[in-house]
């Protein structure tokens, strides 16, 4: 119950926020440079840092390794909040 009130709802994005976020993933995968993510997770915003390996925008998910365990992570693009070049 205490897990419910710190949950936060999922923002909308606008499609101009969604366009930035695929050109910066694009440009992260074309130039193997380091990104800062920031994802919804079980009403929690989740941000890591890593490399993006793949991006599939018609099957909407994208995989990056973390810097952290050098993990394979799968996600789904709709849960992408915010993506920076790092």
């Amino acid at each position: 119950m205490i897990n419910k009130q710190v949950e936060v709802a999922q923002p909308v994005l606008t499609e101009e926020q969604m366009e930035q976020i695929n050109f910066t993933l694009i440009e992260a995968l074309h130039t193997n440079k380091q990104v800062y993510l920031t994802y919804y997770e079980k009403g929690q915003y989740i941000t890591e840092t890593g490399f993006i390996q793949f991006v599939d925008s018609l099957g909407n998910l994208f995989i990056f390794i973390d810097d952290v365990f050098e993990l394979k992570n799968k996600l789904r693009l709709s849960e992408l909040i915010d993506v920076r070049l790092a």
